[in-house]
């Protein structure tokens, strides 16, 4: 558990803080400041009241008169005049003479007043803006610079390395750390000293921070977790004071595990250029980490770890051997991967004893990790809706559409024209990857609207695990997300809005083509493009002359104009088997890649529908 996170208290704490003292200064100050209103009056009406005997009481300072009428409390006052006979006259009517017509507040009361419950208040909240973490991550004006690393102890981590499934290479490679950890002897004897800093790499979900959590369990050593964001502080130097805090601990307690999260945060690359004083706190904060990690003894027990999907924006001086020593990739897992993430999220819900997990591994090719874990939960939270104790094999493929195309949208009623329209967009996909040599196998068609926006879709799975892609492989990819469009063409001579997400992938993959695998004759082995942030979308960005650039739009253009000729001509040679499949569809809504092989293989044996051929 966390030792040294003391339990934040509740924000209506300090509401009812802020009350309490408000009905204090309420019940002292508020009633003096009602006794001391005075009303303002002439002279001589005050003289005149005085000849009719309606003052009562009377009280001269020495720049005015305050005074009360005859059976009323209210205090009046006037300025002072040059009046020799007024304290004759003031004793003629008998009026009393006081020195405190208007209550004086206890000096004790006016010192808590005006100056305690003033300090108190903007002391509380003071801490309670910091405490949500207005001003970094200090938690109180007494904790500025102070780490707060969350610390578990090695035996209250229940993560292992056989709860993290599809990661071997990661896990082999960490592994060598546990052992280090267990008995450093060995190492020593040799001579040979282990990595100072390890960093996981990989794109965002793949259980780099499991991982972690995992080498602290299997080490049963003290694991010190903080992520890069809560160094940066908005008071310079603070950042810096808090690597520094961090550290000490972490050699108090060695051996153990100092994890930093999202390290990109305090880790970027430092600016050289005229304005790299906007970044001095950041800019300190590495400072302080590197000569950290350079201050450390050899085999001194203290591991770091750090995670982040952005290694290309990190430091050069962070990723130097000394430093970070050995970067563990941590990918999205294979087919393989796949399938064991999914039996061990499986273990815990309710499932159906034929499950077949290798099925719903292929549908989900690309998942990570966390994506995998939500889709058995989706599962079981379908399951759950519809009464039953049990996930079944349905609700797992079901829910791996729910994670990638959102849920079905009920209220989303197309007209009989859509539909058919819909229809023939996605048998267009469907037909064109069949009629072609080696294309992904079709798994579903359906043409119900999602979530997400789309009117249907094609669900296309591979059998194994696909590394590497040929040229025929990727044109005959566009050639398929052409095949929409062009059964639209074929069918009904015009073209809709559908075929737009199509557009963006076929013209993405034609791009890559083209500008970074260099799969054309007129570039042959040129890179025209750099990928940026490969673990968080890989978006490309050119590099080269605006003649060039143009030169690559045209071949992009060609290309997959190409291939669009071609979809269409497949689609105009099958036509029969368009029509009837389409009409199938239309008819049923959603049909398996066996639905689908099945009725292009049986020919005109299929009967269909009178009520739905044109």
């Amino acid at each position: 558990m966390d030792e040294n996170n003391k339990p934040k208290k509740p924000i209506i704490y300090y509401y009812a803080v802020v009350m309490l003292i408000l009905c204090l200064l309420n019940l002292f100050m508020l009633p003096q400041m009602r006794q001391a209103q005075i009303v303002k009056t002439t002279y001589d009406t005050f003289i005149t009241e005085i000849d009719e005997d309606k003052i009562a009481e009377v009280e001269v300072q020495s720049n005015q008169i305050l005074f009360k009428k005859t059976g009323d409390e209210t205090v009046y006052r006037t300025g002072i005049m040059n009046d020799p006979g007024l304290t004759e006259r003031l004793l003629e009517h008998k009026v009393k003479f006081s020195s405190e017509i208007v209550e004086q507040t206890s000096p004790w009361i006016s010192l808590l007043v005006s100056w305690l419950f003033p300090i108190l208040l903007a002391t509380f909240l003071l801490r309670a803006l910091m405490s949500r973490g207005s001003m970094g991550s200090g938690g109180s004006p007494f904790n500025l610079g102070k780490s707060n690393a969350r610390v578990y102890k090695g035996s209250e981590q229940e993560i292992r390395f056989k709860d993290v499934a599809g990661e071997d290479e990661a896990k082999e490679n960490l592994q060598e750390i546990v052992t280090y950890l267990h008995d450093p002897s060995k190492y020593k004897h040799i001579g040979a000293t282990m990595p100072k800093g390890i960093l996981l790499v990989g794109p965002p979900g793949t259980g780099k921070t499991m991982l972690a959590k995992a080498v602290a369990g299997e080490s049963n050593v003290p694991f010190f977790s903080i992520s890069g964001s809560e160094f940066v502080e908005m008071f310079v130097g603070m950042g810096a004071s808090k690597v520094r805090d961090l550290f000490k601990n972490a050699k108090e307690k060695a051996p153990c595990i100092v994890f930093i999260d999202e390290i990109d945060a305090i880790g970027g690359k430092r600016n050289t250029g005229a304005l790299s004083g906007a970044n001095d706190e950041r800019e300190q904060t590495l400072n302080q980490l590197l000569t950290e990690m350079d201050g450390f003894e050899g085999n001194s027990g203290v591991v770091i770890l750090a995670a982040t999907n952005r290694p290309e924006s990190l430091d050069p001086a962070l990723l130097r051997p000394g430093r970070f020593d050995r970067r563990v990739p941590v990918e999205l897992p294979d087919l393989q991967g796949r399938e064991e993430i999914l039996r061990v999220h499986a273990k815990k819900v309710k499932t159906e004893k034929n499950i077949d997990y290798n099925v719903i591994a292929r549908m989900a090719s690309g998942a990570s990790g966390a994506e995998l874990a939500n889709i058995v939960n989706e599962a079981a939270l379908r399951a759950v809706r519809e009464n039953r104790n049990v996930v079944s094999q349905k609700d797992l493929e079901e829910s791996i559409e729910v994670v990638f195309a959102g849920y079905q949208k009920k209220n989303a009623i197309l007209t009989d024209e859509e539909k058919l329209r819909v229809s023939y967009h996605e048998i267009g996909h469907a037909l064109v990857a069949a009629l072609q040599t080696d294309s992904a196998p079709v798994q579903k068609i359906t043409i119900i609207p999602r979530t997400s926006g789309a009117l249907g879709y094609t669900m296309q799975i591979e059998e194994g695990n696909h590394y590497l892609y040929t040229k025929e492989e990727l044109e005959n990819r566009i050639a398929t997300l052409t095949g929409g469009r062009a059964a639209e063409e074929v069918k009904f001579g015009t073209i809709s809005t559908g075929a737009s997400n199509d557009i963006e992938q076929a013209t993405k993959i034609a791009r890559s083509m083209i500008a970074m695998y260099g799969m054309s004759d007129d570039f042959d082995m040129v890179a025209m493009a750099t990928v940026n942030s490969r673990y968080l979308g890989g978006d490309a960005t050119l590099a080269c002359s605006d003649k060039t650039s143009a030169a690559i739009d045209a071949r992009v253009i060609r290309l997959v104009r190409q291939q669009h000729a071609k979809a269409r001509q497949l689609l105009e040679d099958h036509r029969d088997d368009l029509d009837r499949i389409s009409r199938y569809l239309y008819e049923k809504e959603t049909i398996t890649g066996e639905e689908f092989m099945s009725i292009l293989k049986e020919g005109n044996d299929m009967t269909v529908p009178a009520e739905t051929a044109d």
